[in-house]
């Protein structure tokens, strides 16, 4: 249950005109009365003989008898309490008991006050209704409304809990502003998927991600199609921009903008700017010779892979300012990858990307330029331009998403510990949407590698047999279990041809960062090793022409168990998050 305490007004009959009213856009159906103040108060939508201007006289009494010098200029309360998507639809008389809890519980007419406020509860859709109140009491004092928004949301909770409503977390003033109804239904009859104010907001994070300047910043929100509006101050210094989609247009037919502050709290300029510095490392390292060019979509995602790797340990160990950094910057590297990703993970990580901006945000106030690197990975993700779903490109974009789910699962865990409720459970969200975007992403290099393994020799595979159970002792009898055993086995041996140290490797990897997520560890442990190694991310010697389907006729046939239970027979190795 979403209560929303709105700006106080001064014309109780415009209000009253809009609730009773038909909506902007026709949205509103059989509005009516279903609690007031007085059981007797008329009902302009039920009561043929009631009219709204005698509601709204009988509302103002209590205003209109003080001496006009005395009476408040915005009179007007209004809170809108709406029902969460999943909840049933409440009667009136469900809805009338919760409109008197919350008006209670707010301080506009507490219980057994016969001299509180006048107010009166109005329906028009099945899933909300709206309270209006007149803020002088009947004894001509004001009411106590000192954190009447918070008092709603914890009124809200206990009314969950006992009408056995969806659990919802209490806000902390974080979150960006929701859709409205009428935006919400004018998406429905365009056909939008998003709201307009939703689809805006994606597009300006993406716009902001690993951006260095205000030029750049506009020069891609206009490469986007959006239209800009800038707001200026005499002296010609910018101070804000609007804002809107081109087809998005008032009954007037102009363009209907919103400015970054209304779109999410972090996308005011001024909050832009805190990100922008001219000290982005200019001279990334390139990669390795033989592998992808420095500019190249696979490279960018092997960095950030290397970065994302560093920066849970900031998340999980470091200062509260810096974890907040990193948590904030997480989700520019989520917008980027999303919108450079090839089309069968495009969805999925868009989705995830969506979900966490909810967590980059709290009141812990981050400390800027410890996230430089991972800002740049962000920035390398986008001016690497779209990557292919296949070959290098795919398989770092596997590497890359395995390593963003372990940071995200981070953030989630840092969230928690906070205690802040809506934020652990977008990064939650934002985790499952990052395991299924891995899915489709990992199976052919994890195929491939699997036949790799396959085709090793049996005294190779016994002496890494040997050299896993000395080394991971603990988990050695489950990852031998699991199909990924072998794409593990292929990785050793490779990374032992060039020279490195495995048990060095595999211990590093396993007692670095937590494990319990995973789902295949074997599968885990192959991105890890990659990644130390510099091995490219898919299987050297393979052709490039070579697709996830062709690939799927080598699966191994042991069936295994996810960790949400659910059970997969001739599975791909690659469905590990």
């Amino acid at each position: 249950m979403i209560p929303r305490v709105h700006k106080r007004g001064s014309t109780t009959f415009g209000l009253l005109n809009y609730l009773y009213g038909k909506g902007t856009h026709e949205e509103h159906v059989d509005p009516h009365l279903v609690a007031a103040w007085d059981s007797f108060a008329p009902d302009p939508g039920r009561d043929p003989h009631a009219t709204k201007r005698h509601l709204q006289q009988l509302l103002d009494q209590p205003v209109q008898a003080l001496a006009e010098s005395r009476r408040p200029a915005k009179h007007v309360w209004h809170l809108s309490v709406r029902a969460a998507p999943d909840d049933p639809v409440l009667s009136d008389e469900q809805w009338g008991e919760i409109a008197r809890r919350m008006v209670a519980a707010t301080g506009i007419a507490p219980a057994a006050d016969e001299a509180g406020c006048r107010w009166a509860a109005v329906r028009h859709a099945d899933d909300h209704v709206h309270i209006i109140a007149t803020l002088v009491r009947e004894d001509g004092r004001r009411p106590r409304l000192n954190n009447d928004a918070k008092r709603s949301q914890a009124e809200a909770r206990l009314i969950e809990t006992e009408y056995g409503l969806k659990q919802l977390s209490t806000g902390d003033g974080t979150a960006a502003q929701r859709p409205t109804s009428a935006e919400r239904h004018k998406a429905q009859r365009q056909g939008r998927e998003r709201t307009a104010r939703e689809e805006l907001r994606e597009s300006v994070r993406r716009a902001v991600a690993g951006a260095r300047s205000e030029e750049e910043f506009f020069d891609r929100l206009a490469a986007a199609g959006l239209l800009i509006r800038k707001r200026e101050a005499p002296s010609g210094d910018l101070l804000g921009y609007k804002v809107a989609l081109p087809d998005d247009r008032n009954k007037d037919g102009e363009p209907v903008f919103y400015p970054g502050a209304r779109l999410a709290p972090d996308l005011s300029l001024p909050r832009i700017r805190e990100r922008w510095s001219a000290d982005f490392d200019k001279t990334a390292s390139p990669a390795s010779p033989g592998h992808a060019s420095p500019n190249s979509p696979s490279a960018a995602r092997r960095r950030t892979a290397t970065v994302a790797w560093g920066a849970i340990g900031a998340v999980e160990d470091g200062d509260d300012a810096v974890a907040a950094a990193y948590i904030s910057t997480t989700g520019e590297v989520l917008d980027a990858l999303a919108k450079t990703s090839a089309a069968h993970t495009r969805s999925e990580l868009r989705d995830a990307a969506f979900a966490f901006e909810r967590a980059s945000r709290s009141h812990v106030r981050a400390a800027r330029g410890h996230d430089r690197a991972l800002r740049q990975a962000a920035r390398d993700l986008v001016h690497g331009g779209p990557a292919l779903g296949r070959g290098e490109d795919g398989a770092a974009t596997a590497m890359a998403i395995d390593m963003l789910f372990f940071l995200v699962t981070a953030a989630a865990h840092w969230h928690a510990r906070k205690g802040h409720a809506q934020q652990a459970e977008a990064a939650t969200r934002a985790a499952e949407h990052l395991r299924n975007a891995y899915r489709p992403a990992a199976a052919q290099p994890l195929g491939l590698l699997y036949q790799r393994g396959r085709r090793l020799s049996q005294p190779a595979l016994q002496r890494q047999t040997a050299l896993l159970r000395e080394t991971l002792p603990s988990l050695a009898e489950r990852i031998l279990a699991e199909p990924g055993w072998y794409a593990l086995a292929a990785t050793i041996a490779e990374a032992d041809a060039a020279g490195h140290d495995p048990a060095a490797l595999l211990s590093d990897a396993v007692e670095s960062r937590e494990l319990g997520t995973a789902d295949s560890v074997s599968d885990v442990l192959v991105w890890r090793l990659r990644r130390r190694a510099d091995l490219l991310a898919d299987a050297p010697g393979t052709p490039k022409n070579r697709t996830a389907k062709n690939s799927a006729t080598t699966r191994p046939p042991a069936p295994r168990t996810t960790t949400s239970g659910r059970r997969f027979g001739d599975e791909a190795p690659g469905n590990t998050r």
